[in-house]
This record gives C-alpha cells, structure tokens and sequence, in this order.
C-alpha cells in the first residue's frame, strides 16, 4: 500500500471520503427523488437561467 506522503491531494480526499462511507454508510442510501422535489429542482432550474450575470448587473450600473 502507498504511504501518504506519496498521494496526490485528490487521492488522499478520495481515500478520507471512501473511509468515511465505510464507516458511516450513505444517508441517501436506497432513497428516490419525490415527483415534488424533481418539480421544485426545475423551477429552480429554469427561474435561475433568468437571473443577470454578475457582470451584466455591473455594466448597468455602470462599475465595469
């Protein structure tokens, strides 16, 4: 096995979050999307494609 000091930064991250699955198990385990949240999700979806970028809110007020 690999010490630790011969893992990327990513590899450690995914080696701490398989660990901590093991150990906890995944709340969302065997759990289904509601036909409700899936309605939610998308409004929201579709309402935020309508939002003004950052930049555009700066140009309008004119602190480009």
């Amino acid at each position: 096995m690999p010490k630790v000091k011969d893992l990327s930064v990513d590899d450690l991250e995914q080696l701490i979050e398989q660990k901590i699955l093991e150990m906890l198990g995944d709340s969302d385990s065997g759990l289904e999307l509601t036909d409700e949240f899936k309605r939610k999700l998308r409004e929201r979806l579709e309402s935020s494609s309508k939002k003004i970028p950052h930049e555009e809110v700066l140009k309008r007020l004119g602190q480009d």
